[in-house]
């Protein structure tokens, strides 16, 4: 063996690295090399995992591309036939769904004592307004109609900034039972919360889309408000 200038062995001199399943890379200790049916197990177990986690991944990213694409909020079921009514709203003015055909409008459930999901709701609203650009009708239909007057309903309003941009609907249990039940909506109670529940039309009064306040943004509402205008837009 060659002496290196430093004192070590030359370069020329080291034994080459040899695999691990060589028999000479552990002298002195049995050796076994792997079953060729193992490896080829663990080489499938191998592929089908980088497999799922690309699957994953392609997923993930089509769910966004395709909500992206269509709208924030959940499906409504299709062909719920448009809710017609006509109730006074927080001024005594009469409101008819039909009235406001050809454009979208947006429906949601309040009372005017919350101090919670609906002052939350209608500022999520309010920001989606802003966001959009431009306003669209937003109906407030009452849950507690025994505490909602007109007066509580305007004071509402104003405090949160939607006097002139959101309408109220006022009625008796029994006037506003038939608009809670076509939207699959719970009113408030004694004993429970009514169904914060926001709900988009589209320009031929149908329900297209619907967010529950936990989910509720202003960006998803706007998103989805513009949507339906450009589907508007196409079809005209």
């Amino acid at each position: 063996m060659g002496t290196a200038p430093h004192g070590g062995p030359l370069l020329r001199d080291i034994a080459p690295l040899r695999p691990l399943d060589s028999p000479a890379a552990a002298p002195g200790y049995p050796h076994r090399a792997m079953p060729a049916r193992l490896r080829l197990t663990l080489f499938i177990a191998a592929a089908l995992a980088l497999t799922a986690i690309a699957g994953v991944v392609l997923f993930a990213v089509g769910d966004r591309t395709a909500r992206g694409a269509g709208f924030s909020g959940s499906l409504r079921p299709p062909g719920i036939p448009p809710a017609e009514f006509g109730l006074r709203d927080d001024h005594g003015e009469l409101v008819r769904l039909r009235d406001l055909r050809g454009r979208p409008v947006v429906v949601t459930f309040l009372y005017t004592t919350c101090r919670d999901t609906c002052p939350l709701t209608t500022q999520q609203i309010r920001a989606a307004l802003d966001d959009l650009g431009h306003e669209v009708p937003v109906i407030a239909v009452s849950v507690d109609p025994a505490n909602d007057t007109p007066r509580r309903a305007r004071a509402f309003a104003l405090k949160q900034q939607m006097s002139g941009r959101m309408r109220w609907v006022l009625g008796t249990s029994a006037q506003l039972q038939r608009i809670w039940r076509a939207y699959g909506v719970a009113p408030q109670t004694s004993d429970a919360e009514h169904s914060a529940s926001t709900v988009v039309l589209d320009g031929r009064g149908r329900q297209r889309v619907g967010f529950a306040t936990s989910v509720l943004t202003p960006e998803g509402l706007a998103h989805d408000i513009a949507v339906l205008e450009r589907e508007r837009d196409r079809n005209r």
